[in-house]
């Protein structure tokens, strides 16, 4: 027995020493060290298998190996931008807000976004609306069509979406699609064996490469882009999927945050899903160059003044690019911040800048689902809803199915739709791209959405949380403290 009880206490001694050896190697928050701790001491064995497949991270890997051909070409696409904005009114910059002004400049200066000035924008906020409208600008394509989605359902969309896809290539169109096999269920070498026989280019995103070697699990392609001729661009929050269009029994009808652009930012995207392309394909000779006709201006009359820019951001940077940015816009506020958003799991700098702005008198609302589409995800942002609500900060509970959307407006004058949630995950884990549009009109109808949405929502009160039950509760807390690596 005492021969038992010292080799237990030596393997947990082992455990123990292994598991702070392990995540402490290399630089971490510290709430993702503690919850990396607690899930190696609390699950031995397999609690390193977890993190094997979950926690290793990128490890300095470079994702985009940019060769200096690439970088010249970047650099004259991003020369093109700037002369089209010339176009608009002689001037490279724009007659911005002054928060407006410095975030432009910070986004230029870590993730070389230019701002575009000459664009179109439509917003869909309805999937079937959406796919209507995408699939029509397809058939319209006459050259290349580049398409990259998190998640591409083998449902009736998906083979809907891929037999459109199929046609175009039959038509002489360039057509190439990369998608994140993590989030795209069934979407496998069969489901796209027809697509590629007809000459259709299909690539799984690079962070699922390389299984054994370069264990990536936690960290996906979480981008929704169509680039068509290189002249259409859209993103946002809907994925390819038959529960997109609100046919899911379970969500009932899905409520998300689409955009269509037209204009020079749509060089960005398609300079991103090059990128991504190149990074994920196994040839050389299959990688994308950056070609001329993949970067094409649309007819004036197809254009408006609308200044934005679109942003990308990834577990491969040092930098939150875009939670900084969602940060430095909330300390501009001066009357509200709005934001939709299905996971609310911000961390610790993410709060700060919350409590200061509604501490400050802004008017801070959060809507959120009223039902998980993942159990710990849904507990964990009900956690930080209640601990905000106590706080202050107004919540809404989406209330007519399932809330999807990525948006966030800032004095009815600046205002954001993206991929990004606001947790944890989109901030580090996620390769993910967000628009931020620095126009008041743009910026008012977003705002009308979310009053919309507002009116079939329920505002978290003090009662609601009082009568939680104990067992909720308890759920709540332990999804906060998973929450860093959920």
């Amino acid at each position: 027995m005492q021969i038992f009880i010292t080799i237990l206490v030596g393997l947990l001694l082992l455990n123990t020493t292994a598991a702070l050896i392990t995540v402490f190697r290399k630089p971490r928050s510290i709430s993702s060290v503690l919850a990396w701790i607690m899930t190696l001491l609390f699950l031995p064995g397999i609690g390193f298998i977890i993190y094997l497949f979950c926690g290793r991270g990128i490890n300095g890997q470079k994702v985009f190996n940019l060769t200096a051909h690439d970088r010249e070409k970047i650099t004259k696409i991003k020369k093109m931008v700037d002369a089209d904005n010339l176009k608009s009114d002689g001037k490279l910059d724009i007659n911005l807000l002054t928060d407006a002004r410095v975030l432009n400049k910070y986004f230029r200066n870590m993730d070389s976004s230019p701002l575009s000035k000459r664009n179109s924008l439509k917003i869909y906020t309805d999937g079937k609306e959406k796919f209507e409208a995408l699939f029509e600008d397809i058939r319209q394509a006459e050259e290349t069509v580049h398409v990259e989605y998190y998640s591409f359902f083998n449902d009736r969309i998906g083979n809907q979406f891929l037999n459109l896809l199929g046609e175009k290539v039959k038509e002489g169109v360039s057509v190439h699609l990369v998608y994140d096999p993590w989030g795209s269920p069934g979407a496998n070498k069969k489901f796209f064996a027809d697509f590629v026989a007809l000459g259709g280019k299909v690539a799984p995103f690079i962070t699922s490469k390389n299984m054994i070697s370069k264990t990536r699990l936690n960290y996906h392609l979480h981008r929704k882009m169509v680039i068509i001729d290189g002249k259409i661009g859209w993103t946002g929050g809907f994925n390819v999927g038959d529960q997109y269009l609100g046919e899911s029994k379970k969500f009932g009808y899905w409520r998300d945050t689409h955009i269509r652009l037209v204009g020079s930012s749509v060089f960005s995207l398609q300079e991103i899903f090059i990128m991504d392309w190149n990074a994920s394909v196994q040839h050389e000779s299959d990688k994308m160059d950056y070609l001329e006709h993949y970067f094409q201006i649309a007819e004036d009359s197809q254009l408006d003044d609308l200044a934005l820019q679109v942003v990308s951001d990834g577990p491969d940077s040092e930098e939150e690019i875009l939670k900084s940015g969602f940060i430095k816009m909330i300390l501009s506020a001066e009357k509200s911040v709005w934001i939709q958003t299905p996971y609310l799991i911000p961390d610790d700098s993410m709060i700060n800048a919350l409590l200061i702005a509604v501490r400050s008198g802004i008017d801070v609302r959060i809507m959120i689902p009223c039902m998980p589409d993942h159990p710990f995800i849904y507990r964990a942002t009900q956690y930080y809803a209640n601990y905000l609500h106590k706080r202050g900060i107004k919540i809404y509970m989406y209330q007519n199915g399932f809330l999807h959307a990525k948006t966030m407006i800032i004095d009815n004058e600046i205002c954001m739709v993206g991929t990004t949630n606001q947790d944890i995950r989109s901030y580090a884990l996620n390769f993910e791209v967000s628009t931020f549009i620095y126009d008041t009109e743009v910026a008012w109808k977003l705002t009308q959405i979310f009053e919309s949405d507002m009116n079939v929502s329920l505002l978290l009160t003090d009662e609601i949380i009082q009568n939680q039950s104990h067992w909720l509760r308890f759920k709540q807390n332990f999804s906060r403290l998973l929450s860093p690596i959920l």
